[in-house]
């Protein structure tokens, strides 16, 4: 298995600093902190500039360490092949051009005795890292401040799908009330059952809705399309932002979610706003109080744990997934955890 390393930059906000170290913890195999990296067996030295002296002493305290080498020319990348003879855990190989390195040159030249990280700053960096080259790295490093950067890396290294968390949510009250704006969001991909958008009333709260992917005696399916509800609400966006449905225009990201939580980016092929009848449904979940409205028709299904069910034929006291996302107010979409906002 290909390692991932993350180290933040310090560029990022602390909304998005949370979200890297929850996403690392949960994905990654270190972070990098100054001259340390944390993973969960302890730590491991990191060496910025290549000291004989330093690496073998830590070795003969019995220290995982890890030689930082910025590879300019072949005197760097003897360096590296002596790090590894010096017995150093990690190599991290430093360059801005990986197209003209001999990569694979220091794969067999230290091949059993150190592993090779690589730093990059972009998940496209990583697959040509650890895909594009015959053997590849054993890893990166990440250097980021983008949530969404490490999510799309830990997909490409991990070969896993970044998850969110998903809870049933049992309804509490359906009520039609009248018509109003609704908005279709029509995808660049094509959708499968149990797959579908997060969206509600509250920041803090999300209903995963269908796409409009089953069979119906009067319209085809759809399965690129998910008609996701009144034009005020929120869906959950990339890098755990919100977005409005009024906002969303072609060409923008969305993310895809399945009943197990499995998230995937796409993009808005079109959105559509026509007036329809509406309906507000309202759950209970973990304590808290969750909205959602949504066109009233039968074509519009709310996810369950195994399946998924028409707005229509929902009753008080059925259960659907929900997401319930971090506390706090939302200053355009970006969550501060600390503002005290009331949403009803």
């Amino acid at each position: 298995m290909k390692e991932l390393w993350l180290q933040i930059a310090p560029s990022a906000s602390s909304a998005d600093k949370e979200s890297l170290l929850k996403l690392a913890a949960e994905n990654c195999d270190a972070t990098v902190q100054d001259s340390t990296a944390t993973t969960q067996q302890g730590k491991i030295a990191v060496l910025d500039s290549f000291n004989k002296a330093k690496l073998a002493q830590l070795k003969q305290e019995g220290k995982t360490a890890a030689q930082k080498i910025t590879i300019k020319g072949k005197e760097d990348e003897n360096a590296a092949v002596k790090a590894a003879e010096l017995q150093a855990d990690y190599i991290i190989l430093n360059c801005q051009d990986w197209r003209v390195i001999p990569l694979e040159n220091l794969i067999a030249r230290t091949r059993g005795k150190s592993k090779l990280i690589a730093e990059v700053s972009t998940a496209e960096e990583a697959k040509l890292v650890l895909e594009a080259l015959e053997l590849g790295t054993d890893g990166v490093l990440l250097k980021t401040a983008d949530p969404h950067e490490l999510a799309k890396a830990i997909a490409i290294v991990k070969k896993q799908t970044p998850k969110i968390e998903l809870t049933p949510a049992k309804i509490t009250a359906i009520q039609q009330i009248g018509t109003g704006a609704r908005v279709c969001v029509d995808t660049c991909d094509l959708m499968t059952q149990g797959e579908g958008m997060l969206v509600g009333c509250q920041s803090a709260g999300f209903f995963l809705v269908e796409a409009e992917v089953h069979e119906n005696p009067y319209v085809q399916p759809r399965p690129f399309r998910v008609n996701a509800g009144s034009l005020s609400m929120y869906t959950l966006a990339p890098q755990q932002r919100t977005r409005y449905l009024s906002e969303l225009k072609a060409g923008e990201e969305v993310i895809v979610v399945d009943r197990k939580g499995n998230l995937r980016p796409t993009n808005v092929g079109r959105v559509k706003i026509e007036k329809r009848p509406l309906i507000l449904v309202e759950a209970e979940v973990q304590g808290a109080q969750i909205k959602v409205i949504l066109q009233n028709a039968e074509t519009i299904h709310l996810v369950t744990s195994d399946a998924s069910k028409p707005v229509t034929e929902l009753k008080t006291g059925d259960e659907v997934l929900a997401h319930i996302a971090m506390s706090g107010g939302r200053h355009f979409g970006v969550a501060v955890p600390d503002e005290t906002v009331i949403e009803r």
